[in-house]
């Protein structure tokens, strides 16, 4: 299994919506490297939802359910969207600052590529949060 972090901006779509809605489409990725990896993910797949702009947290975990399939709001038909169901919320968010203070999480690409909203994650940096989470 791979392990992923998606990030949305509360106000857009946040984790409690998706906790309420059970599943939805991960759609709205326009770049290209995102696209690919949305590609890569895989049914069973975990991800760590991380809100950005407000918040600025790993608030939760969600579990792709349907790998990608053409971006229904992508009318060129270049871009890709995956389904992804909750799994649970984090016990505590785990902040930008403790991941950035934190050496073992200072090679994540999320903090390389701040700007994109899917990245990989390593088992090490996914066992690390969820590690920090639960202190």
């Amino acid at each position: 299994m791979n392990h992923w972090l998606v990030k949305s901006e509360p106000a857009k779509y946040a984790f409690d919506q998706l906790v309420r809605d059970g599943k939805t489409v991960w759609d709205g990725v326009r770049n290209n490297q995102a696209a690919l990896w949305l590609k890569a993910m895989k049914v069973g797949d975990e991800a760590l939802y991380y809100h950005s702009n407000e918040g600025l947290a790993v608030v939760g975990i969600a579990r792709i359910s349907r790998e990608w399939f053409p971006d229904p709001t992508d009318a060129t038909g270049r871009f890709v969207a995956v389904e992804l169901t909750p799994v649970r919320p984090l016990k505590r968010p785990v902040t930008l600052a403790e991941i950035k203070a934190d050496p073992a999480l200072a090679d994540m690409r999320m903090l390389r590529q701040f700007r994109l909203s899917v990245t990989p994650i390593t088992d090490a940096e996914w066992a690390a949060i969820l590690a920090k989470s639960e202190a």
